[in-house]
């Protein structure tokens, strides 16, 4: 899909840069771009309602769990 944006003429050219350097089409450089700025904006936003829900609850391991869980692990040695 053909996008038309605006942005300041250091960030093109640095990108304009980038693409030769790679050996890629602008539109690359942008697509990887953005994509890679969803992505962590995405995992901000689980980490804010995980923290979100452990600021309000306890994530501390019930005692009688964590003893049935590791008397459950095979206990090999490496």
């Amino acid at each position: 899909m053909k996008v038309a944006v605006s942005i300041p003429d250091p960030i093109f050219e640095a990108a304009e840069q980038l693409a030769k350097e790679r050996d890629i089409p602008r539109s690359q450089v942008f697509a990887e771009a953005l994509s890679a700025y969803l992505e962590l904006r995405n995992s901000e936003s689980v980490t804010t309602l995980l923290n979100e829900v452990y600021g309000h609850e306890s994530s501390e391991v019930d005692e009688a769990l964590a003893k049935a869980q590791f008397t459950t692990i095979n206990h090999e040695t490496w």
